[in-house]
């Protein structure tokens, strides 16, 4: 599929990312309430999908977020560094010594197992990315004279407070000011959302920055609680409706919000915290809808950052010019290999995410 890009000899980044980064603490194999050490690494919506498209597929990556200059801080723009992304953009707030005035987020997860589910506790109120404003960066500068192709950013960003929502705005305009092809991953969460004026309020501040995404992104209940479209129909789990049901909400999705180019859902039935079914569908007004190898009876170690990965694994195939029915099993392959290792951010190869799209299995490589 061919969306507009910026030619790539004009500009430093082939995406850069607009999100909160925070410090993951995995406690691997034990719970949070009863472990003795963490495993440390670095995760965020918007982030890992920038993540997974450096390191993943080569594309040149940066991440516009803040960070308080302290240990941690730094500690995280270490992880950011080695995974590929140009840590040049962040934002670093003084530190106060203790964190009364601005904090660095962190999300300490359980991946669960059978029939415990995953568990996340973030502890990321009043971080410095939520207090960003719009005028704290230069979007004309970085979009125009530094230059950028893609600009990625989404609901968890959104949700952290008025700021960041009016932030999102003001990039997003500005993306569309100098030609960037602009995602967005709706990414419902309630808890974000609910000091804030809940459900509604999400939805009025999607349904804002929707007007100016040329790609939406979400799972299969995002567009219904995000951005308020009725549901496709009823079923113990949605992923179990016929692909008809989603054509028609997606349908729908199209003809409110005309400028979107793609729409792409992925579909998840759990059967359990270890197995789960994984699907996807994407949609354009040039090739209709096309529908991913459905992979019934996943193998799960961590399903955290799945929905990210599908994202990049999209992204990639649609900045490559790759067919739309390419560019998703290229990003339901990548979501897949991703939830087979632990963390957030994708440890899968190119290699391995172009050979499962094709058809490939898992029998050892020697």
């Amino acid at each position: 599929m061919a969306l507009t890009l910026r030619p790539a000899d004009q500009c430093a980044y082939d995406i850069v990312a607009l999100g909160e980064v925070m410090l993951r603490l995995d406690p691997g194999d034990l719970r949070v309430h009863t472990a003795t050490s963490f495993a440390v690494a670095e995760g965020g919506g918007e982030y890992n999908v920038a993540r997974g498209l450096a390191s993943v597929f080569g594309l040149r990556a940066g991440v516009v977020t803040a960070l308080v200059d302290n240990p941690v801080g730094r500690l995280i723009e270490a992880r950011v560094r080695a995974g590929g992304v140009d840590p040049g953009l962040i934002r670093w707030v003084g530190s106060d010594g203790i964190g009364r005035a601005s904090r660095n987020g962190l999300n300490f997860t359980e991946r669960g197992f059978g029939v415990r589910g995953a568990v996340g506790v973030s502890d990321r109120g009043n971080t410095a990315i939520s207090q960003m404003t719009p005028d704290a960066v230069d979007w004309d500068g970085l979009f125009g004279q530094t230059g950028v192709r893609w600009l990625h950013t989404g609901g968890i960003y959104a949700a952290l407070s008025e700021a960041s929502a009016a932030t999102a705005l003001a990039a997003v305009r500005a993306a569309k000011r100098h030609g960037l092809v602009v995602s967005y991953d709706l990414n419902y969460r309630p808890s974000l959302w609910r000091g804030i004026g809940g459900q509604a309020r999400a939805q009025a501040v999607n349904r804002e920055l929707a007007h100016h995404v040329d790609v939406m992104l979400g799972n299969e209940e995002d567009f219904t609680a995000a951005l308020g479209f009725e549901a496709p129909g009823v079923a113990a789990d949605l992923a179990d409706l016929p692909v008809e049901s989603y054509a028609a909400m997606i349908a729908e999705v199209a003809r409110t919000y005309p400028n979107l180019q793609v729409i792409a859902t992925t579909l998840r039935s759990v059967r359990s915290a270890s197995v789960n079914d994984w699907g996807a569908l994407a949609w354009s007004p040039e090739e209709g809808l096309c529908r991913a190898a459905q992979r019934d009876g996943l193998a799960i170690l961590d399903r955290v950052g799945g929905g990210d990965s599908f994202a990049s694994g999209l992204i990639y195939g649609l900045i490559s010019a790759e067919p739309l029915a390419v560019a998703v099993e290229y990003g339901a392959a990548h979501g897949a290999l991703a939830m087979t290792t632990p963390g957030d951010t994708s440890m899968a190869t190119r290699a391995e995410v172009l050979k499962l799209a094709a058809g490939g299995n898992a029998r050892i490589d020697r």
